[in-house]
């Protein structure tokens, strides 16, 4: 139950709060481990009776993410809720929005991919070139204005390289057209040198940013993050800084995970999430501090902890696929988390491995 009276670790005896997460995914299987290194529990929400956060959580609650009745259960057994991933129905939380302490709006924002990019141009960020695309007309008038290659992309409902076509000359264009059953958008086709991310966490008085790093992406997917970014100190500062004066325009809270398309000395706004992101799970071991720490402080009221790179560090996801390259025992400085997932296919994410310099 939620503010019940408990003896912390160190022994003292003081209210444990508890944490409502929707989704028990890996996300909220790292999220609840750091909630109990901070002497919270949690609560998870999952339609998946067999989700990876239900074998640490201290609660459960099988039910579909648009379970308005699920959702105010959870709402009133935590003293805070969080989510996991940013295609929750948004419709559904509108009972329990003042229980989320980081807010929805940038949730809402982050849902549309129009509504992204529109508010990433409007709070001083640059994007690719992009159009709104609803039928073969709006589309070919895209084209004429951005030109080839292009990314038509869904609005919604997109991840890790789902709903979305490049088209690279007009023989594309009749096999795009089958996308257009849903409101889609048009998006530059940006040639870039290299993919980074900012994961930034505030609260009401300050904003901290973890170090920045390099992203590699096979077929859509995240495959590894490397740190530190290969680019001078001031380059990560200014996307730090572009960043969080973007998060303090918004008015966002908690965590937010940016991610950019670097060219020369330009980065491009691609997409955010405001919740813990893949490209940030090498903080449990690189960092000081890890994302899913600082957003529990956040969650808690706690002070955030500014982030330090602790070496040169590498993580890299497991995929299905990949399942033989994990290694059988860690080597020096190497770190394997597996989210025991027990069905494998070939492109779901199945554990990270991340290796650390000291």
């Amino acid at each position: 139950m939620k503010g019940d009276e408990g003896v912390k670790e160190d022994g003292a005896v003081g209210t444990v709060k508890t944490i409502g997460i929707i989704g028990a995914g890996q996300l909220g299987l790292m999220l609840t481990e750091a909630a109990h290194e901070l002497d919270a529990r949690t609560i998870c929400l999952d339609p998946d009776p067999e989700a990876p956060a239900f074998a640490v959580s201290d609660g459960r609650i099988v039910a579909r993410y648009d379970d308005v009745e699920a959702l105010q259960r959870l709402a009133d057994e935590s003293d805070v809720v969080t989510y996991e991933f940013e295609n929750v129905p948004s419709e559904a939380l509108s009972r329990i929005a003042p229980k989320i302490k980081q807010g929805v709006q940038q949730l809402y924002d982050s849902q549309d991919r129009l509504t992204e990019k529109e508010n990433a141009c409007k709070h001083g960020l640059k994007t690719p070139k992009f159009a709104a695309v609803d039928d073969e007309a709006s589309l070919r008038e895209a084209i004429r204005e951005i030109g080839f290659p292009c990314v038509l992309k869904t609005r919604r409902l997109g991840y890790d390289g789902h709903g979305q076509e490049i088209l690279r000359c007009e023989g594309c264009v009749e096999r795009a057209v089958k996308m257009l059953d849903v409101p889609c958008i048009l998006e530059e086709f940006v040639k870039f040198d290299f993919e980074a991310s900012v994961i930034l966490v505030a609260d009401e008085t300050q904003i901290i940013a973890f170090p920045v790093g390099q992203n590699i992406h096979k077929d859509g997917i995240l495959d590894e993050s490397i740190l530190p970014l290969p680019a001078a100190p001031e380059f990560s500062e200014r996307m730090v800084e572009a960043s969080k004066n973007f998060m303090r325009e918004c008015g966002y809270l908690g965590i937010l995970a940016i991610e950019y398309f670097v060219k020369g000395d330009e980065f491009y706004f691609n997409e955010m999430a405001p919740r813990p992101h893949n490209s940030g799970h090498w903080t449990i071991e690189g960092a000081t501090t890890s994302q899913f720490r600082e957003m529990v402080h956040f969650l808690l009221g706690e002070p955030l902890e500014e982030p330090r790179l602790v070496g040169p560090t590498r993580m890299w996801n497991v995929l299905g696929r990949d399942m033989e390259r994990v290694p059988k025992s860690p080597a020096e400085g190497e770190y394997i988390h597996m989210y025991g997932k027990k069905e494998v296919r070939p492109l779901r994410k199945m554990g990270h491995v991340t290796t650390v310099k000291r």
